[in-house]
């Protein structure tokens, strides 16, 4: 039996990971860790059963020795935390508590993401890369496994990626599409298209800051929502749009071999002209002015004013979406490795589609890691970790959450 420790089990996707624990017969218990009482209480009510332990704990500014402390008295984690500065933190903590953690952030925390930081604790004397580097190497010394941006993308579609070039005999270009959209019933009725699943201003931010991307071999600073693509998605029939942002950058350091990688993220046509418009009436700035006689940065007040508007209304559905495609050379000729995954909500529980995927990939991970299925020690990318038998054993689990990935060869492309 095991016991696993979820870091922010008061929030959209960490609850969403209890969930998918709580209801596992081979986990004995679920810590819900999180800064806010009431917030937990309010999940555990939700997720229901007697598996649940509740745990007022401030990774963001509390004292981790308290966090360590709490670590000690669990096998495996997830940490499902909504920023930069506090993912770093409880990594931290996990490190020197010398506990397996599964992390969902979209970042690869072995090289950090220069640009809008957030908060992120970076020593003064060392570059975001050595830092990150540092950590890697505390990890392995102490005998820790990482898994690292394992949620839906980064996490399930990276895991894909890494399938198909396995399946190649030499991989030259992936492109991975993916996001999470409202039904199209729900999206017109809100600015933008879209509904808000999970952190706002996290999503903001990847839409300002210049994703890294794979060009010729060489890894480069791509512009903001740069190489857009329009698209029809076959398990739906729907026309989409895709535009460049940074949620897997783990593939360009693991998979060198690649000519040409970029993510993308998915949205409804009209989105990204709508981003566009706000972007250039500087809405999303981060840069504070002065407003009434306030020093007021209008991200800040953009998302205040703009984000109750986005948020579901009653009966409401969302939908992730994945098309990757991976092509390179099989047996001599041309060859393309394609995976789709079409994903609604769990209306019963409550749980909207991107939470349900993001958590249980993150929950289903975790066991997998508290089982000692993930390969290497240290900051573990998801293509790495999740490979060869544990990547069957987790798309069995997800599909048995009815969380199914399609996959398809195909020769002469």
């Amino acid at each position: 039996m095991m016991r696993v420790l979820v870091i922010g089990g008061g929030g959209r996707i960490g609850s969403a990971a209890a969930w998918d624990l709580a209801g596992s017969d081979e986990v004995d218990e679920v810590g819900l860790a999180g800064p806010r009482v009431g917030r937990l209480e309010r999940a555990a009510a939700k997720i229901g059963g007697d598996k649940l332990r509740l745990h007022p704990c401030d990774v963001a500014g509390g004292d981790l020795r308290e966090v360590r402390r709490l670590m000690d008295g669990y096998d495996v984690g997830v940490i499902a935390l909504p920023d930069r500065r506090t993912s770093y933190r409880a990594l931290e903590a996990a490190i020197d508590a010398c506990f397996d953690a599964v992390d969902v952030l979209e970042e690869y925390h072995r090289r950090p993401d220069p640009y809008e930081t957030e908060g992120l604790p970076v020593p003064a004397d060392i570059t975001p890369d050595e830092y990150g580097e540092s950590l890697h190497r505390r990890a392995e010394e102490n005998g820790v496994a990482l898994l690292d941006g394992m949620g839906f993308a980064p996490g399930l579609s990276n895991a894909t990626i890494g399938r198909g070039i396995d399946l190649l005999d030499s991989a030259e270009r992936a492109t991975a599409r993916v996001g999470g959209v409202p039904s199209k019933e729900a999206a017109a009725n809100h600015p933008l298209g879209y509904t808000v699943t999970w952190s706002f201003g996290h999503v903001l931010r990847e839409y300002m800051v210049r994703p890294r991307v794979l060009r010729g071999g060489r890894i480069v600073d791509a512009e903001p929502l740069s190489d857009r693509e329009r698209f029809v998605f076959e398990p739906l029939g729907e026309e989409f749009e895709a535009a460049s942002t940074p949620g897997m950058p783990s593939l360009l350091y693991t998979r060198p071999g690649l000519a040409e990688f970029t993510e993308k993220t998915v949205r409804w046509p009209g989105h990204w002209e709508g981003i566009d418009l706000l972007r250039g009436c500087g809405l999303l700035d981060l840069e504070p002015m002065e407003v009434a006689g306030c020093s007021i940065r209008p991200r800040d007040l953009f998302i205040s004013v703009v984000e109750p508007r986005l948020r579901p209304l009653p009966g409401e559905t969302d939908l992730c979406i994945m098309a990757n495609s991976v092509q390179g050379l099989k047996g001599g000729e041309a060859a393309r490795v394609d995976h789709h995954l079409l994903a609604g909500p769990d209306e019963v529980a409550g749980i909207s589609a991107m939470a349900r995927v993001t958590g249980s990939s993150a929950a289903v991970a975790a066991r997998l890691l508290g089982r000692g299925e993930v390969r290497g020690r240290g900051i573990v990318a998801p293509e790495d970790g999740i490979r060869g038998a544990a990547y069957d054993r987790y798309l069995r689990d997800l599909e048995a959450r009815g969380i199914a990935i399609t996959e398809t060869v195909r020769a002469g492309v």
